[in-house]
């Protein structure tokens, strides 16, 4: 397994649902479910998820094993202390900055501007799905040459 640990913003989280199955976003849970990298979720992205999936529509059924999915694999961050360098412009990212951060992530995965523009402010990489799933791949392919 790679040694990534993520953080996934809600906007991820949705665009896994979408139909196609080429979306990004829906390999990147994929990927996550086969144990090749760990997400982190606390309480606040957590409720974003269920608030924001109920909002546009997505079935309780998919947004319950979602849920299920975070709580059995995924790995609750407790948020400890809530001081930023810098402050997101949308207070709705404070939640998945304090988890990224209190859970000493990698990687946050976003499409949202506010976010991504943040990259470089902290010590985790602020990118969009296609980005990291390069850096998985590549991750994932450098530790199986080295196991060969």
């Amino acid at each position: 397994m790679a040694q990534f640990k993520t953080v996934l913003d809600t906007n991820v989280i949705i665009a896994s649902f979408s139909k196609h199955s080429s979306s990004p976003s829906k390999e990147i849970l994929e990927r996550w479910k086969n144990k090749e990298y760990k997400v982190l979720y606390s309480f606040g992205t957590l409720d974003e998820y269920m608030d924001k999936c109920l909002e546009i529509g997505i079935s309780e059924e998919k947004i319950i094993s979602l849920v299920q999915d975070l709580l059995n694999i995924g790995t609750e961050i407790f948020i400890e202390f809530f001081h930023f360098p810098k402050y997101p412009e949308d207070p709705e990212d404070t939640p998945f900055l304090l988890c990224a951060l209190n859970g000493e992530a990698t990687h946050l995965i976003s499409y949202d501007k506010h976010l991504l523009d943040l990259d470089g402010t902290y010590e985790i990489k602020i990118c969009e799905p296609v980005p990291f799933l390069k850096e998985l791949r590549k991750s994932l392919k450098d530790i199986e040459n080295i196991e060969e």
